[in-house]
């Protein structure tokens, strides 16, 4: 895995979600405009990732997002809880949309990298972190709880611990 392409693939993202949820936005009265408008500032307003959520997910967007996470097609696949073949078929068309349920786990996704990566102040640390198995997670690798919310939770709260160095 190439962890300085992953960086600066992060811009790419920010860019991406920002003139999407910018689009979103125009007829809302929750504001999101160019001033604020870094990838941590998208995940601080609540109500506008409800209407990003709610909206559904270009998968232009989803795969700029792809290109930062440290997930193969098939760890995708098994957290979105659809088929590879479908992931496929959807990067063919345009202007696919993912539904409500899929576009929550990919910004969830998005967002606990988003924070690894501030923790660590280093993608591949974070990376490195992300997939060892913890004491903490009972041996488990942090994304293996990523599945779920209930394990995204927990690894978000480790991820706190460590930003303010309490350690297990």
């Amino acid at each position: 895995m190439n962890y300085k392409e992953n960086t600066s693939n992060f811009n790419e993202v920010n860019e991406a979600i920002t003139k999407y949820a910018i689009n979103l936005n125009t007829a809302s009265i929750f504001s999101f405009t160019k001033e604020n408008n870094s990838f941590s500032d998208f995940f601080d307003n609540k109500m506008l990732v409800i209407q990003v959520i709610n909206k559904g997910l270009p998968y232009k967007i989803f795969n700029a997002i792809k290109k930062i996470i440290p997930f193969t097609e098939d760890e995708w696949a098994n957290y979105l809880n659809i088929s590879k073949k479908s992931l496929q078929r959807y990067s063919t068309n345009k202007n696919h949309l993912f539904k409500l349920i899929h576009t929550e786990k990919i910004i969830e996704l998005a967002e606990v990298t988003n924070f690894g990566k501030d923790v660590f102040d280093s993608t591949e640390q974070f990376y490195l972190w992300l997939h060892t198995p913890s004491f903490v997670f009972n041996n488990l690798k942090p994304s293996e709880l990523l599945q779920d919310s209930y394990g995204k939770e927990l690894v978000m709260e480790e991820l706190s611990r460590i930003e303010h160095g309490i350690f297990a």
